[in-house]
């Protein structure tokens, strides 16, 4: 999978991207992380401005139009397969391990990340990107929830994980849409805190019942919301999670 990322700051991903399991994914070639500097697209002057005031007055800049719609254009004609684009901003879709599944799947995701107050209004009406949002609380930009989407997306390709079971068991994910189950390790007691008998039984059967019985509780007490049943009478909740 290929991500172009369309910033002001790329030093920012500096670190980010040399670290762990998303390192190890791009010396291996599973996964190509690419930053383009929107100011690459300004005009040729002193301080390669990209913003301005908005027109009607308010606080704050907004990014211009034509040197991100250029931006994008010549981005996208960089590799032959189009860039699915996505425009990171608060008033987006939500951002859940239903919709990482389906990023998961496209070749190559373009990651359009705004500043001040975002884009001038015509970047969205002329490029038509997908709108996705890491929650509901503004940013000072859109690098950390590109990092979030690209986080989320790749531990999800074959390959990267080293057990990819693992992925499906996850919270929210395809083999356990409820939140995951308690786990433990060494020591089997600390502080007169124990393991629970069953995950020492050998007991396979045992041990996959009680973890499904203990996602089931943990759902039912922190996020009733992901039942199957709650969803089912609940109209505008099955929306959300489709």
């Amino acid at each position: 999978m290929r991500f172009d990322v369309v910033t002001l700051f790329p030093a920012i991903f500096d670190g980010y991207l040399t670290q762990s399991l998303l390192d190890k994914a791009i010396v291996r070639g599973l996964v190509e992380i690419q930053r383009h500097n929107l100011r690459d697209w300004a005009e040729d002057t002193p301080h390669r401005k990209v913003d301005d005031r908005p027109f009607g007055g308010g606080p704050g800049m907004l990014l211009q139009v034509e040197p991100t719609v250029t931006c994008v254009r010549d981005v996208d004609a960089m590799a032959d397969v189009p860039a699915r684009k996505i425009l990171l901003t608060p008033q987006g879709r939500r951002l859940d391990q239903r919709l990482a599944e389906d990023l998961a799947t496209s070749d190559r995701i373009m990651l359009m990340c705004g500043r001040y107050e975002g884009f001038d209004q015509r970047v969205l009406d002329i490029l038509q990107p997908e709108e996705i949002s890491i929650g509901d609380f503004v940013l000072n930009g859109g690098e950390v929830a590109a990092m979030t989407i690209i986080d989320a997306v790749v531990r999800l390709l074959p390959g990267v994980l080293g057990d990819e079971q693992s992925s499906l068991d996850d919270s929210f994910s395809r083999g356990n849409r409820m939140l995951e189950f308690p786990q433990y390790t060494r020591p089997r007691e600390f502080e007169g805190h124990t393991v629970p008998d069953v995950l020492l039984s050998g007991d396979h059967a045992a041990i996959a019942a009680w973890r499904a019985e203990q996602s089931r509780a943990r759902t039912i007490d922190r996020r009733r919301d992901l039942l199957p049943e709650h969803s089912k009478t609940n109209p505008e909740q099955t929306n959300k999670l489709s």
